[in-house]
């Protein structure tokens, strides 16, 4: 199954969140896509609420059903909460970071800064949007990418960085200072639903 290439605004108008960031989506028309889209009615049943929860996350950071499930599986093998441990591992694919640096205005912006070459982690040229980054590694632009317009438009509008994350505008690097705790990651997302999903 190939990744989702489709019309981003409409997914993220039927799921009710911005999986860009921006909030574009939702803005003009925050209702699901089609004829009957303002009017609809529909009651999500418990299963429903569960994928629903499932496909805003797997959207969000761009996946396949096989690579988002991957990722739970290995979540499910480390210590402390499943849900929670999914979502900080996540948060630490490349693609990821490299967005919330602020070096893309997008999740498939950043994803298409790495998969071109143009990210660095600790020196050395990672193409793999994937790629699990550690704490203190640090993650920065080739040379040769340095002037490039997308990403210091990306970094003028970009106006925060998490706290686990620590980034120098003028090198345009940033360091991995830690895994990010729950609190600091989406409140839009209730992992427990997805958990539940894939326990049935």
């Amino acid at each position: 199954m190939s990744r989702y290439t489709g019309p981003s605004w409409k997914v993220s108008r039927r799921l009710g969140i911005s999986l860009s960031g921006t909030g574009k989506e939702l803005e003009k028309r925050p209702y699901a896509p089609g004829q009957h889209g303002p009017n609809q009615r529909k009651k999500l049943s418990e299963y429903g609420l569960q994928l629903q929860e499932k496909q805003k996350l797997r959207h969000m950071f761009g996946m396949t059903e096989r690579q988002f499930k991957n990722v739970f599986n290995k979540a499910s093998k480390l210590k402390g909460l499943h849900g929670e441990n999914f979502m900080i591992l996540l948060e630490t694919r490349l693609d990821n970071l490299v967005y919330r640096l602020g070096l893309a205005r997008t999740r498939r912006g950043a994803r298409q800064l790495v998969n071109h070459g143009h990210i660095l982690v600790d020196g050395k040229r990672v193409d793999i949007p994937s790629y699990s980054v550690k704490p203190g590694q640090t993650i920065s632009l080739r040379e040769k990418s340095q002037n490039l317009a997308v990403v210091a438009e990306a970094i003028e509008v970009n106006n925060f960085v998490p706290d686990y994350l620590s980034f120098d505008a003028d090198k345009k690097e940033g360091t991995f200072v830690r895994l990010p705790e729950r609190s600091e990651l989406s409140a839009d997302i209730q992992e427990q639903l997805i958990v539940e999903f894939y326990s049935r």
